[in-house]
C-alpha cells in the first residue's frame, strides 16, 4: 500500500512539473510575440504536419509546451499512432527519447544536415552524431531539449524552405521557435514583396519603352544605340587585325 502511494505521489509531481513548464513556456512566448505570432506558429505546425489547426490547439490545451507541439506530431507521424497517444505517454513522465525507443525508432530520425559545425544549443547534440559512425547512431541518447531543438529545426527549415544553418543562428541568439517561425515568415514576405515590386518596375519600364517606340519617341535612342554597337564592333575588328 505504501509503495502504491509513493507511485501515485511521484506521478502527481511529474505531471505538475510538466504542466508548470508548459505554462511558463506559453507565457514567455505570449510576451515575446503576442497572440498573433502564436496563432501563426500553431498554423505553421498544423499546415506542415497536415493536421487541423484546432487539433494543435487541443494538444496545447493538454499542457504540452508550444515548442514541444512539433515533437508530438513528428513522433505521431513516425510511429503511426494518434497524437493523443504520444501526449498520454509524455504526460505520464516519459522522456522524448523513451517514447522514441518505445516505438523502436532510432535517433537518426532527428538528424538534420548542416553546412557548418553548430555551436550551442546544438553543438552537444551534433557531437553525438559526429563522434561515432552512422551505423552506431542507434546508440545515441538525446536529452529532451535536444529532441525539441532538432525537431523544430527540421520543421521550420522545411516548412519555410529556409536554411537550417540560419535557423541554428537564430536559435543560438536565444529566440524561441515561435519567434523564429514568425521572423522567417516576415522575412520571406518582405523578399517576395521586394521581388514583386522589382518585377512590376521592370514591366512598367518595358511598357514605357514600347510606348515610346510606338510614338516615335524612341527613334533617337535607337539610333544612338545602333551607332554605339557599330562602333564597338568596328573597334573589335580593328583590334583583331
Amino acid at each position: 500500500m505504501r509503495r502504491l502511494i509513493l507511485v501515485v505521489l511521484s506521478a502527481i509531481v511529474v505531471s505538475f512539473s510538466i504542466n508548470l513548464q508548459a505554462s511558463e513556456a506559453n507565457v514567455d512566448m505570449g510576451v515575446s510575440i503576442g497572440d498573433e505570432g502564436l496563432r501563426g506558429f500553431y498554423f505553421s505546425v498544423g499546415d506542415y504536419y497536415h493536421v487541423p489547426e484546432r487539433e494543435v490547439i487541443i494538444i496545447r490545451d493538454r499542457r504540452i509546451p508550444d515548442e514541444e507541439l512539433p515533437v508530438v506530431f513528428f513522433l505521431s507521424k513516425h510511429a503511426h499512432v494518434a497524437p493523443a497517444i504520444i501526449v498520454d505517454m509524455r504526460l505520464r513522465g516519459m522522456s522524448w527519447m523513451d517514447i522514441t525507443l518505445h516505438y523502436r525508432l532510432h535517433p537518426d530520425i532527428y538528424y538534420v544536415p548542416l553546412k557548418k559545425k553548430p555551436g550551442p544549443p546544438y553543438g552537444k547534440a551534433y557531437g553525438y552524431y559526429m563522434n561515432r559512425p552512422k551505423k552506431d547512431w542507434h546508440k545515441i541518447r538525446l536529452h529532451d531539449r535536444d529532441v525539441v531543438n532538432l525537431v523544430n529545426l527540421r520543421f521550420i527549415s522545411e516548412y519555410h524552405a529556409y536554411s537550417p544553418d540560419n535557423v541554428v543562428v537564430m536559435r543560438s541568439k536565444g529566440h524561441n521557435f515561435a519567434v523564429i517561425d514568425n521572423d522567417v515568415r516576415k522575412e520571406k514576405r518582405f523578399k517576395e514583396k521586394k521581388n514583386k515590386d522589382k518585377d512590376s518596375y521592370k514591366d512598367k519600364s518595358r511598357r514605357d519603352w514600347d510606348n515610346e517606340r510606338r510614338n516615335g519617341q524612341g527613334a533617337d535612342r535607337d539610333d544612338k544605340w545602333d551607332k554605339k554597337e557599330r562602333k564597338d564592333k568596328k573597334d573589335k575588328d580593328k583590334f583583331r587585325d
